[in-house]
């Protein structure tokens, strides 16, 4: 039997990925942003990242084939879409590393040396755009090549020139892009979720030149005499579709993160204070009305403001020398220092409530105790109330002394 031939351009074929996903995913990620963008638009980040976003959903919507030959038919000139899909490419490029420099540096950084690469990067991609269409303007390109035109013309006068400028623009702004990314990736105090989108970021730019060096490839191999059309035609558009989708990820992965665990925090939050939230509402006969449209945030600073609300008067049942031995107590059941404090307030909060139910009336406030610590950390109460062995343990401890000194008397 005679081994079958491979052919690299069928292989690839089975790992074709649509343009249409990264298109998706990078609308989303747009999407998403697209409010922050508009409600805080002198933000010069949100603007980068809108821009970026945006350019890089034109370039797959526009490179698509058949967007390509719908561009042709609608201006009459064969292969327009080559220079027009080369510059959104290019502005993509300058689009990232202004982002980059803008990102690292952070807004309240105004050096010169910051103005001085933010001048680079427009000068040099700016110039480039302009001689790609200069570039096409001198080229004899008259048959359409809508999925091959990069290897098709890599030999013609003035589009070899205007092929490999874009390659080299791509390649080393994606080069400069992932270094930056990766330098930063490698730095201390970075927030988990911006770690991880960095990371994809920075895997997507180096997929991008792996998308470079496809087509560099296939170029010159055509120089060359030989053909390697499968690299620019099978390796390249997969690679960059892949590439696309990881960077789309990784500006969604802080801002969806952050957002989630912003959220998650709130309801834990929440959750936290149901204890102490009975215990008040018990106490006060009363509660929060509920709202079926309150935010998360609305809904617990209700709660947090009905819990100190019910805490302030019912402060003045407090034994303060209860709350003492009561810490006393905790610390020696070996309880540490914070949740000592927690346990003796929860002793103290059940006496007042038990206090508060047998005399209505409240003594003067004057006599009162300092309620500033422990309206402050009514969330450490509340955990504490979810532990009634052990406030009972510390309070049999802390009543002890009185009631042994009360029998023998």
């Amino acid at each position: 039997m005679t081994p079958l031939a491979l052919d690299p351009a069928g292989l690839l074929g089975e790992f074709y990925i649509s343009f249409w996903i990264p298109t998706a995913v990078l609308t989303t990620a747009l999407v998403i942003k697209l409010p922050s963008i508009i409600r805080l638009w002198r933000d010069p980040l949100l603007r980068a990242v809108g821009g970026l976003l945006l350019l890089a959903c034109a370039v797959f919507v526009f490179c698509t084939p058949s967007t390509i030959a719908g561009v042709n038919r609608l201006t009459g000139v064969p292969n327009i879409s080559a220079p027009w899909c080369y510059s959104l490419i290019t502005a993509f490029c300058g689009s990232c590393l202004l982002l980059i420099i803008t990102w690292r540096n952070g807004l309240s950084d105004r050096s010169a040396a910051t103005r001085r690469a933010t001048r680079w990067v427009i000068t040099v991609y700016s110039g480039v755009i302009a001689a790609l269409w200069t570039l096409f303007l001198l080229a004899d390109a008259p048959e359409e090549r809508v999925r091959d035109l990069d290897t098709y013309y890599a030999t013609t006068p003035f589009m070899r020139e205007e092929i490999l400028l874009y390659l080299l623009a791509h390649a080393a702004a994606c080069l400069i892009t992932s270094r930056l990314v990766w330098n930063w990736v490698r730095g201390e105090g970075l927030d988990a979720w911006l770690r991880w989108g960095l990371e994809l970021l920075g895997a997507g730019y180096v997929l991008n030149l792996v998308f470079d060096a496809a087509k560099l490839t296939a170029v010159t191999a055509r120089w060359c005499g030989r053909d390697l059309d499968w690299l620019s035609t099978g390796l390249a558009p997969p690679v960059a579709a892949l590439s696309a989708i990881l960077i789309a990820v990784g500006f969604i992965l802080p801002h969806a993160g952050q957002y989630l665990r912003d959220r998650w925090r709130v309801r834990l939050a929440h959750r936290e204070l149901r204890p102490l939230y009975r215990l008040m509402r018990a106490a006060s006969g009363d509660g929060v009305p509920f709202v079926l449209r309150a935010t998360p945030e609305l809904r617990l600073t209700r709660r947090e403001t009905f819990i100190r609300d019910v805490l302030l008067p019912l402060a003045r049942h407090i034994d303060t020398g209860l709350g003492r031995r009561s810490y006393d107590a905790a610390l020696g059941l070996g309880h540490p220092p914070e949740r000592a404090r927690a346990l003796a307030a929860a002793v103290s909060i059940l006496d007042a409530v038990g206090a508060g139910a047998r005399t209505p009336a409240p003594p003067e406030p004057a006599t009162g105790p300092d309620t500033t610590g422990l309206l402050q950390e009514i969330g450490a109460l509340s955990r504490a109330l979810r532990r009634p062995d052990d406030i009972e343990a510390v309070r049999a401890r802390a009543t002890a002394p009185a009631k042994s000194v009360a029998a023998h008397e």
